[in-house]
């Protein structure tokens, strides 16, 4: 049996019709997913553009911040534009793995008319997403916005191993990533079917994972010591933080994108309920990683303080404070909700 067949039940009573009615229909698709991109928003959007060029359309990708160099091996990468294709026909625009333009970044403010005038479609996978368009799926339940990308392309009919299997490829860095290789526990069932059939169709799962969690530049373990060396706790060791400095970069030689994973180790604390970290930021602002125990403190209620969001378990925001300051407002609402947790 195939994987789409597989699939299939799962599709039928995942995908909205709406969603599904407005991708079959576009022509020429404009796929944004949010700044500092990751796997999952690079996979999705990707993946987006690979299945309206299969039903005959045209689609291009376009992020407002480079894409890291962690992510090069993903086959289709070098199609990322930083700035749509002038005078292009845009009839749709879909945007992955966030939940307004206000998360794209600069794009979104360089193009206001595409953001605002162009139907749109909303694939996310974050509770904290409040999106109500008619065409918008929104699923909190799914590990990666990519497994929803995945389920899209078997209601649509297209094989996962098209595009020479670059879709299956991307589509998997993205659950990969988002699950960290399935050991979050955010992968459920319907998540490991949908990576089983994304395997099937020829995704290198084990390269993929290698690539994502187990390599990583010398520059980037420089930067990795620098701030666990900092790491402070607070509430019995109950709440874990550590900061980031723009320092920090000169030091190691590191680039921004070698940040990725700094919070996955810290919250690897034996103790810790909650986990963050502050990356100090050029305007003065401050950028906080969450991430909390299972059936503990819920990451979105500390994040969300600051008007940020995410998941329960993994969240982030923006203070609009100083690093300083930030540390002190943040750590006041972490300490309360850690002492809260009975075991």
């Amino acid at each position: 049996m195939s994987q789409a067949l597989d699939l299939a039940p799962l599709a039928r009573d995942a995908v909205p019709d709406a969603t599904l009615g407005r991708i079959r229909g576009a022509r020429h698709v404009l796929a944004v997913g949010h700044e500092n991109p990751d796997a999952d928003t690079l996979g999705a959007s990707m993946g987006v553009a690979m299945l309206v060029e299969q039903l005959g359309g045209k689609a291009s990708v376009v992020f407002s911040d480079p894409v890291p160099p962690l992510y090069a091996f993903l086959p289709g990468v070098e199609r990322v534009l930083a700035d749509p294709p002038a005078d292009e026909p845009f009839d749709l625009l879909v945007l992955s793995d966030c939940a307004t333009p206000d998360r794209v970044g600069g794009v979104a403010q360089r193009y206001p008319a595409l953001f605002a005038d162009l139907p749109r479609v909303i694939l996310d996978h974050h509770v904290s997403n409040d999106g109500g368009g008619e065409a918008d799926w929104i699923d909190a339940g799914a590990a990666a916005t990519c497994e929803l990308v995945t389920l899209l392309a078997v209601r649509l009919g297209i094989p996962l191993d098209a595009a020479d299997g670059a879709l299956a490829a991307v589509l998997m860095a993205g659950i990969v990533m988002d699950t960290a290789t399935f050991a979050h526990p955010n992968a459920t069932p319907r998540t490991l079917a949908v990576a089983a059939s994304l395997v099937e169709a020829g995704a290198p799962l084990s390269d993929i994972s290698r690539r994502l969690y187990r390599t990583k530049p010398d520059a980037q373990l420089r930067l990795f010591g620098r701030v666990l060396e900092r790491s402070r706790t607070a509430v019995a060791g109950r709440v874990l933080w550590s900061t980031l400095l723009l320092a920090d970069f000169d030091a190691t030689g590191a680039l921004p994108a070698h940040s990725e994973g700094i919070i996955d180790l810290l919250a690897q604390s034996e103790s810790a309920e909650v986990a963050m970290l502050f990356k100090e930021q050029p305007d003065d602002t401050t950028r906080l990683s969450v991430r909390t125990k299972p059936g503990g403190v819920d990451a979105t209620v500390l994040t969300g303080t600051f008007g940020g969001g995410g998941h329960a378990r993994a969240a982030g925001a923006t203070i609009d404070a100083p690093l300083g300051d930030a540390i002190g407002m943040a750590t006041e609402v972490a300490d309360r909700l850690a002492a809260e947790v009975r075991r």
